[in-house]
């Protein structure tokens, strides 16, 4: 089962935004995905306007409305998600695989065990 998780890892901000301080102008944001031992990860970046009507001030930002933010500003959640999710199937499942070439003859090859020190 895959496991996904939004984190935001990095916030732009303008020191001053009229009468506001530490504006928020852009959001790096990124979407992991584990199951078992495969994994995909899907980052980008928002951006947005200059804050008006109700301002949150820098320090009593939550990460989760930030991700809001981005989500209600052109992150497709479900498309990110999907395609996290498309990597790790691709990873389990590969859709295209190299094999080797029928004409060249398959060799072989055997270590011998390394001698021990006596």
């Amino acid at each position: 089962m895959t496991t996904l998780s939004w984190i935001i890892e990095r916030l732009l901000v303008k020191p001053t935004e009229g009468d506001k301080t530490n504006v928020v102008i852009t959001a790096d944001w990124r979407c992991n995905g584990v199951d078992g031992k495969y994994t995909g990860t899907c980052y980008g970046s928002a951006s947005f306007a200059p804050p008006s009507g109700n301002f949150t001030p820098y320090k009593d930002l939550t990460q989760q409305q930030v991700l809001d933010w981005c989500f209600a500003n052109g992150v497709n959640k479900s498309a990110i998600e999907a395609n996290v999710a498309a990597q790790i199937q691709n990873q389990i499942n590969p859709p295209v695989v190299s094999l080797p070439l029928p004409w060249v003859p398959h060799v072989d090859v055997v270590v011998a065990d390394a001698p021990t020190a006596v």
